[in-house]
């Protein structure tokens, strides 16, 4: 399979990291919206683009994986670069997925190629959690917790806001939430309960910090249903403090089964990640093997994880699956 990437930040480079661990894979070409000879890659050989190059190399890549941000990248670069390739994107704000979806099918299925959207681990991996559970116990609650960890997406959001050189936002769970659903209890629990959001923001020089802080406070999607604290930090502060990105979380189903509902059924699933970004890498690399075979056999349009079977995101064959992992 021959692989390009869209974008060359934290996720573009664990593309490239974990295209190395999969023997099926080769990495073919990256697209910049940067310098191209600026943009050093890790792997030699690999030819480094303009994104107005993009279309002309059409014909060399079997799957794009775009990598930016949701809150403004991916509503345009996905539905514009599925005219040209089979696509996947790790597009994560929840409330604009089915609007993303509808936007990104149709132009999938005009130009004949194949997207997958939203795809990692939330949502993604946690999704699919999601769906087997409620499929598993149908009268039951869902619990999502998210870290304690960075969230690209909110440190891309906070980054975007007028006046803010550079930031990382943490997700943390609510530990007596946390806590309270593990034991079984089905707590009703808010938005506002189950997390709060920590920035670490690096301010322009001159900025208005009490401007900054507001919009993101009030930022929809991002941070208006969580108590949300803003610190304003340097940039040596951040480099030293904060250069990780680790994160995880986890997903419960609270059910019930038997004839009078007597017994009681916790399912948890949980991650925990030294690198976001990485991890992120790794699935979508699984589920672009899987669009690739999806093209292969004819199928045109949009997909999420719900919609591919298990089976096509490995490389072994189905009696390969079947001898050892079923």
């Amino acid at each position: 399979m021959r692989i390009g990437i869209l974008g060359y930040g934290n996720l573009g480079r664990g593309i490239e990291a974990g295209i190395r661990q999969n023997d099926d894979m080769e990495l073919a070409a990256v697209f910049t919206r940067r310098d191209p000879a600026r943009v050093k890659l890790a792997t030699e050989g690999v030819p480094v683009y303009h994104v107005d190059k993009a279309k002309e190399m059409k014909d060399e890549i079997d799957v794009l994986v775009i990598c930016g941000g949701s809150a403004t990248d991916l509503p345009v670069q996905t539905p514009e670069y599925v005219k040209y390739f089979n696509v996947i994107d790790s597009f994560d704000t929840h409330a604009n997925i089915p609007q993303h979806f509808a936007n990104v099918d149709a132009a999938a299925k005009e130009s004949g190629h194949v997207a997958l959207i939203s795809c990692g681990w939330d949502p993604g991996m946690f999704s699919l959690n999601r769906l087997y559970a409620n499929a598993i116990l149908p009268e039951g609650n869902d619990y999502t917790f998210w870290g304690k960890g960075v969230s690209q997406g909110h440190s891309d959001a906070i980054r975007r806001v007028e006046g803010v050189k550079d930031g990382k936002q943490y997700t943390i769970p609510v530990e007596s939430a946390l806590e309270a659903v593990r034991s079984g209890s089905n707590p009703d629990l808010t938005t506002r309960q189950k997390h709060t959001r920590e920035c670490f923001v690096v301010p322009e020089e001159g900025a208005d910090l009490a401007r900054i802080e507001e919009t993101i406070k009030n930022m929809p999607n991002y941070f208006s249903d969580y108590d949300t604290t803003v610190h304003f930090i340097t940039e040596e502060e951040l480099k030293k403090n904060h250069s990780g990105i680790p994160h995880g979380g986890f997903v419960f189903r609270t059910g019930v089964t038997g004839l009078n509902k007597e017994h009681k059924h916790v399912i948890e699933y949980s991650l925990k990640l030294d690198s976001n970004p990485e991890f992120t890498s790794s699935v979508l690399l699984a589920y672009a093997r899987a669009i690739n075979r999806l093209y292969a056999e004819g199928q045109r349009g949009c997909k999420t994880v719900f919609d591919i079977a298990p089976a096509y995101l490995s490389p072994l064959s189905g009696e390969e699956l079947r001898a050892h992992l079923l």
